[in-house]
């Protein structure tokens, strides 16, 4: 079997991304004509600059999604006499999966092309989630902070300073190391962290139907139902029915990310909330004798949202810079996962020789943070319009 032309390998790319272009399409399309009826999001459209980056960024998503159909080996598969094979070299005769290595093989016969693609759902079933309990800890904390003052606002201020006093990479490194991982503390630390977005949902409810019992006690009740489900699956793999859980070496990595945002996202919840707070509605909400809680989710929160959500585009973006780094240095992940940061890593080593098994994941996490920081730059630019 001959090896396939360049041109040949990128047609056969586009192909494998089929289901990719047409979930694009679909939801550029239905962005476009419903735009009007969409708030900020259908906004983003008339921003050149936000719709690249939230192209870009929903190819990696829906690489994500879509990975086992778009990938043409099994990722962690050994294909003997495929080592840092270029790319389009033909697979032995009785390989499951594509007849070629499309983006060639690694240092250890593995199809790069397959492992990129892998690399999207590795690292993007961490970074959002890991960013949104980030925020949801900064919420929580900043917003009382920077409305009530005083003492509890100074203690904040203080750890958050100290936290970030660290280098966030040295801080990062060693939240992940061995040594750390065998005291327990961050098993510790999911089980203080994972209960803020119950805390969050709790208030939010309570504050938000306090004049209606029963549908305030039912919404509270879920949060606390489903809520305590989910802590006991992911912070100590705990659930009773067996259906919830987290790796050991992806919770330390999730806690790290958590615990390195989320002071960083309460000084900017805390200086907005400090703006906030002497606008007219602020002071109407107070006159009407609406509680502090109430002020603070439903009439300071929402007037926040768009600095917020520009800030979580970007912080996603630092996140997968943070996973790729822990990746390349061997920390937090399985030594075979198929993450940019590891596969980036063991490309390296022979890249005066080889390099392509390093430069298709180094493209991908250069292209998902150029998107996410296009789609800040476009949410930021409609966001001021308001």
């Amino acid at each position: 079997m001959e090896p396939m032309t360049p041109l040949e390998i990128w047609i056969q790319v586009f192909i494998q991304f089929m289901p990719v272009w047409v979930m694009l399409i679909a939801t550029f399309t239905l962005s476009i004509v419903y735009k009007r009826r969409l708030g900020l999001y259908g906004k983003l459209f008339d921003s050149p600059i936000g719709m690249v980056g939230f192209g870009i960024v929903m190819f990696w998503v829906f690489t994500a999604i879509f990975a086992d159909m778009i990938i043409t080996h099994d990722p962690i598969q050994v294909v003997s006499g495929m080592k840092n094979k270029v790319p389009g070299t033909p697979v032995p005769e009785g390989t499951a999966g594509f007849s070629h290595y499309l983006f060639g093989g690694d240092n250890l016969a593995r199809d790069v092309f397959s492992r990129m693609v892998m690399g999207a759902r590795e690292v993007l079933k961490i970074a959002p989630a890991a960013t949104l309990f980030a925020f949801m800890v900064g919420i929580v904390l900043g917003l009382p902070a920077g409305y009530f003052g005083g003492k509890f606002d100074t203690v904040l201020s203080f750890i958050a300073n100290l936290v970030l006093a660290f280098p966030v990479i040295l801080l990062f490194y060693l939240l992940v190391t061995p040594e750390i991982v065998a005291t327990g503390i961050p098993t510790y630390m999911a089980a203080v962290l994972f209960v803020f977005p119950i805390l969050f949902l709790v208030v939010l409810w309570n504050s938000r139907y306090f004049t209606q019992p029963a549908k305030r006690n039912l919404f509270v009740a879920l949060t606390v139902v489903i809520g305590g489900w989910l802590y006991l699956g992911l912070a100590f793999n705990a659930d009773p029915l067996g259906i919830v859980s987290m790796p050991p070496n992806v919770l330390i990595v999730f806690v790290s990310v958590v615990f390195v945002n989320s002071p960083t996202v309460f000084r900017i919840v805390r200086g907005i909330v400090l703006d906030i707070q002497t606008r007219d509605y602020v002071a109407a909400a107070q006159t009407r004798g609406e509680g502090p809680w109430y002020i603070m989710l439903w009439e300071i929160l929402p007037n926040a949202r768009g600095p917020l959500i520009v800030d979580f585009c970007l912080r996603i973006g630092y996140t997968t810079i943070l996973l790729g780094t822990l990746g390349f240095f061997g920390l937090g992940v399985s030594p075979e996962s198929p993450d940019w940061g590891s596969t980036i890593n063991e490309g390296r080593r022979l890249l005066s020789i080889y390099i392509h098994p390093a430069l298709p994941p180094a493209l991908a996490l250069m292209s998902l943070v150029l998107g996410l920081n296009l789609l800040a730059d476009g949410l930021r630019e409609e966001s001021l319009k308001d």
